[in-house]
């Protein structure tokens, strides 16, 4: 079993190394899905858990008590894709039979498996707050089955999480942080990639997803809350650009292959100007433009920052993984022709 088990790592990991890599049918639409999906999980994780130990129920209702719900539900999602992704399905649950230090992949299942847990107690925590009428709902219907021990089960696992709202908070930061930096590293581990192979990429993915969590809730929230959370989102949108520097910075002076790599986002290839205006203008510059605007008095549709947002977190991950395997097919071709 274990034999099987470590072959089955070993082989993803070359997979994504490249080591039977043949082009972007490796990776298609489902991995940018899963890193786009774990990271806006993360933030709304991390904003959640900072709100909650804030107490600001009251005033922020959306990003206290009620955006968590959509946490187990957009990582879920992620993991669905990612399942699709994988080449021997019927093995993914060695994954969780052992731990390889080694393995990125190894870590991530085991950091996507805290999350969960993690994710549901902070719901319990919150729900009679932020869904009041759904709780009484739920109540009654649980009221009639079993007579009443399945309403008296819930009530004491709510009751629980609301008596350690403060423990579980804590501890949903450090696990948010955790799945965030990961979905950069899983890129990043891998040296066959010159375009990924940066420790930036961690921290990049990280603030990218609290940003696209932080306009999620913008999403969903009212004027207070909505002018609040995009305020917060403007400074992590700011820091996205400033790590993104570093990354470049890193990957002209990081050596030869690096330094050829990056030129996909600076030489004129069709990636250049996808980048630029997908990624850089369409979802960083833009909404910091927009509230500059809003700021002065100008009236912005409120929904058209926050979107623009979350777009450029798609792209973020759909460009940086296609180009990665457009920059390998190249290499390939140069050395046959």
């Amino acid at each position: 079993m274990t034999e099987i088990i470590m072959n089955e790592i070993t082989y993803t990991t070359q997979k994504m190394a490249g080591s039977y890599a043949e082009g972007w049918h490796i990776w298609g639409w489902e991995v940018p899905i899963y890193l786009f999906l774990g990271g806006i999980t993360a933030g709304i994780i991390i904003i959640a858990a900072l709100m909650m130990l804030k107490k600001r129920g009251k005033d922020f209702p959306v990003s206290t008590n009620r955006v968590i719900l959509w946490a187990p539900v957009f990582l879920s999602l992620g993991m669905g894709a990612l399942f699709l992704d994988l080449t021997n399905k019927l093995n993914v649950l060695s994954f969780y039979m052992t731990f390889e230090m080694t393995s990125v992949m190894s870590w991530g299942s085991w950091i996507l498996l805290i999350i969960y847990p993690v994710s549901i107690l902070m719901i319990l925590s919150t729900f009679r707050e932020g869904y009041s009428e759904l709780y009484v709902k739920i109540s009654k219907k649980l009221e009639t089955i079993m007579d009443g021990k399945v309403l008296k089960l819930l009530e004491y696992m709510i009751s629980f999480s609301e008596k350690n709202r403060d423990v579980i908070a804590k501890t949903a930061i450090p696990s948010g942080i955790a799945l965030g930096i990961y979905t950069g590293i899983l890129l990043s581990a891998f040296n066959a990639r010159p375009l990924w192979n940066s420790a930036i990429l961690g921290p990049l993915f990280l603030v990218s997803g609290i940003s696209t969590g932080a306009a999620f809730i913008i999403l969903l929230s009212e004027k207070d809350e909505r002018h609040f959370i995009s305020g917060i989102d403007v400074k992590l949108i700011m820091t996205e650009l400033f790590i993104l520097v570093l990354y470049f910075i890193g990957q002209i002076t990081g050596g030869a292959s690096k330094s050829e790599a990056i030129n996909i986002f600076l030489g004129g290839d069709l990636f250049t100007p996808v980048f630029w205006i997908f990624f850089v203008f369409a979802g960083l510059i833009l909404p910091l433009f927009l509230d500059w605007q809003e700021s002065r008095g100008i009236e912005i549709h409120p929904k058209l920052q926050p979107l623009l947002v979350l777009f450029g977190g798609v792209m973020l991950r759909i460009i940086l993984v296609k180009a990665a395997f457009i920059l390998r097919d190249t290499s390939i071709h140069k050395m046959l022709y």
